[in-house]
């Protein structure tokens, strides 16, 4: 049941990277999204928007804020959720050490070390610096902890948008806007977010 509610929980994160160069330890990068998911049965996709805030190193803050205010923390400690305040969900990695795989391979496209994704993808990169497309398909098929059967990034100098591919034909299209990269530190109540994740 964790794990499943694991991988509903993964797509709904943001694959954001550098095409200028990577992110780096102490640098934070804020925006805000909007995710368009398509469900095999379903004739409308769902769309929810909200904020993210990246800081390498020490996790992501995902908040959605509509349709419903969901707030989820993700890094190597593990994944927390939060509804309004309240924690509904977490997982930690100690109990789950598949999660420290699934935090490395999310950790290197947000920070834009596609080498470092080449053990578990063939990646197929095209275009230029400022307009440039990436794809990402699993060496295997059969491993479990990949709920994708490919990742399509494309942007300039930071990932604008992402479509992410399921089995069974399900997709979610991510697009992210207003987007600044700056030095730091978090502010208080991101780094207080953050500090949930290792209580």
């Amino acid at each position: 049941m964790k794990r499943r509610a694991l991988l509903a929980f993964l797509p709904f994160l943001p694959k954001v990277a550098l095409a200028c160069g990577r992110l780096d330890p102490g640098q934070i990068l804020r925006g805000r999204f909007v995710q368009t998911r398509t469900l095999q049965g379903f004739t409308r996709p769902l769309i929810s928007e909200g904020h993210f805030v990246l800081s390498p190193g020490r996790g992501l803050i995902w908040r959605a804020e509509k349709p419903f205010a969901v707030t989820t923390l993700i890094s190597s400690a593990g994944i927390v959720q939060l509804v309004q305040g309240n924690e509904t969900l977490r997982l930690p990695s100690s109990r789950m050490p598949m999660l420290g795989q699934l935090y490395d391979m999310l950790g290197g496209a947000m920070a834009g070390d596609w080498h470092a994704l080449e053990r578990d993808f063939t990646v197929a990169r095209s275009g230029e610096a400022q307009a440039w497309q990436v794809t990402l398909t699993p060496r295997h098929a059969d491993n479990a902890a990949m709920p994708f059967t490919a990742i399509n990034a494309s942007g300039g100098c930071l990932v604008e948008a992402v479509e992410l591919l399921k089995p069974g034909g399900d997709a979610d299209r991510l697009r992210f806007v207003d987007q600044t990269l700056t030095s730091g530190p978090l502010d208080a109540d991101e780094a207080a977010a953050l500090a949930v994740l290792t209580r």
